[in-house]
């Protein structure tokens, strides 16, 4: 059976906030300028944003800064005419999927936790029953004072999201942990907020990036694999609850998603091997997306190799095939997935290694295909799983592959085939 997935419409665009409606507490701190940006970006990322400004924050921004970048009027006055007969703290509280609180002030932190409610954000603040994410920004010394501390331990306590802020140089020259975490990981803690714990309880071993096998101290042999896929992966993982251990070659990429997600950094295909079949043992899922080079030197040359002759020959001999083992060894309840690239006859290549490494699920891709090749923030696959059921996934964002990846693979368990038993 085969499935083309029709996405044709901003197929290259992934909107992992589409629909979503989000209310952003702007409270009186330097870091509203970086909120202003956020809130542009999280209407690129499909979101609906209402801004709510303190007095303080308007000494910052103005209420017309974020009107004109969300297409909603901010609100700073609970008692705001236009808004009087739709009490706009009820109201504004029942329609909103999520509570962001960005940049948060240690004054604004003492009035949450102690449950002072004397201005429209932190009434609201008392309304909202759902998720409430608070991002704190404030002077490293400011942040770190027990009193602050206290505060942040009883909203936690009661069950609000309160995200490390970043550590570096704020903006009075001091250095140390105060500073508004970037929107990478703002976005990846808000995806997760909102996203379906559909991953709880999972522990996902994914694999990324390529390896280097050393010919020289200078020189090794490796391949075009960015890690990309990988990377979007692990973090999609994260975002849907699981615990997730990446196991990555030498990528140049930021870290995915926030410290939930446990890296363990390799260079050779011997050491990924080894980092592979250490977190296996206790893995439900494991994604095979890393390039795995298929061979490596003989004898490693000590000292830099010196051009001597116009030709030359490199021995070479296998390296551990990492997904065939561990398909030859998988345990019951063990749900595995690894990856193809092709250059010609895609779907036979692909149907021959699933059968040949006892994979649950391939995902192919035909590297000479535009947008789906290497080092691209695109691609385009085949999704093929035990039964050979093939779903075709045109050219979209490598964020939106990896949500067709996993949303396959939970179908693998809620199927209930022979090697997954416990999923």
């Amino acid at each position: 059976m085969s499935k083309i997935l029709d996405e044709s419409a901003g197929k290259h665009v992934f909107k992992p906030l589409q629909g979503k409606n989000i209310l952003l507490g702007i409270s009186g701190g330097i870091a509203c300028f970086k909120a202003a940006e956020y809130v542009r970006n999280l209407t690129k990322e499909g979101a609906g944003v209402q801004a709510i400004l303190t007095a303080n924050a308007t000494r910052f921004v103005t209420e017309n800064t974020f009107s004109a970048l969300s297409g909603q009027k901010a609100m700073t006055d609970m008692f705001d005419p236009s808004k009087c007969f739709r009490i706009p703290h009820i109201n504004m509280a029942r329609q909103a999927d999520l509570f962001i609180i960005l940049p948060a002030t240690a004054n604004i932190i003492a009035k949450l936790a102690h449950g002072i409610a004397d201005d429209l954000l932190t009434t609201l603040f008392l309304s909202f029953t759902r998720q409430i994410l608070i991002f704190p920004s404030m002077n490293p010394d400011m942040y770190s004072h027990p009193a602050t501390q206290a505060n942040i331990d009883i909203l936690r306590s009661m069950g609000f999201t309160v995200v490390e802020p970043d550590s570096g140089t704020v903006v009075c020259g001091d250095r140390g942990k105060g500073r508004l975490p970037g929107w990478k990981r703002v976005l990846f803690h808000i995806r997760k907020a909102l996203s379906r714990k559909t991953l709880q309880g999972k522990k996902v071993l994914v694999t990324a990036g390529p390896t280097r096998e050393p010919v020289d101290p200078v020189r090794y042999i490796s391949n075009r694999s960015s890690g990309k896929m990988g990377y979007s992966i692990a973090e999609a993982a994260s975002i849907r609850g699981a615990s997730v251990q990446l196991v990555s070659g030498p990528v140049c990429l930021p870290p995915p998603g926030d410290t939930e997600i446990d890296i363990t950094r390799v260079e050779t295909a011997s050491e990924m091997a080894r980092a592979v079949f250490s977190a296996a043992e206790s893995a439900d899922i494991i994604i095979m997306a890393a390039a795995v080079s298929d061979y490596t030197p003989v004898q490693p040359l000590e000292h830099k190799m010196k051009k001597s002759t116009d030709k030359m020959t490199l021995k070479l001999q296998r390296t551990t095939d990492i997904l065939q083992e561990l398909g030859l060894k998988k345990k019951q309840g063990l749900v595995l997935a690894g990856f193809c690239a092709e250059s010609r006859d895609l779907k036979k290549h692909a149907i021959e290694k699933l059968r040949k490494k006892n994979l649950d699920l391939i995902i192919a891709n035909d590297v000479t295909m535009p947008g789906a090749g290497f080092d691209v923030d695109t691609n385009a696959v085949l999704l093929i799983d035990r039964e050979e059921n093939v779903v075709e996934i045109p050219v979209m964002d490598k964020r939106a592959v990896a949500e067709h990846i996993l949303d396959m693979l939970q179908d693998i368990c809620s199927q209930g085939p022979a090697s997954a038993a416990s999923c």
